[in-house]
């Protein structure tokens, strides 16, 4: 009975922490514009600090220095959709191009 019940709960928590963790970042603005992600960046990179102090000071460990990364979310936050749609948009070329290379190769081992 226990073997049956364990995949269920084990579905049921990873369900709850991923909604969860969509809820969490949705209501600090995680998923909306640009300026409320950089809004939401510099919270975090306020708050983060401290808590990690606190903790390992708590456990008695010692963390390496960060490092310094420069990261603006106003200049990078659709990148990786424009890189995705002008690759979409040249797919076709790309595979016509393909194409034509294979038959060469393919008209070149007939011979």
């Amino acid at each position: 009975m226990a073997a049956k019940i364990l995949p269920v709960v084990k579905l049921v928590t990873k369900v709850t922490v991923a909604g969860g963790a969509l809820y969490v970042a949705y209501d600090t603005g995680l998923l909306g514009g640009s300026g409320e992600g950089s809004e939401v960046l510099s919270k975090a990179k306020a708050a983060i600090p401290p808590a990690v102090d606190e903790w390992m000071k708590y456990f008695g460990l010692e963390l390496p220095a960060p490092p310094k990364i420069e990261f603006s979310p106003l200049e990078t936050w659709n990148s990786g959709v424009q890189k995705s749609i002008a690759a979409l948009s040249v797919a076709p070329t790309r595979a016509c191009e393909y194409t034509d290379q294979g038959i060469q190769y393919i008209k070149n081992l007939a011979k």
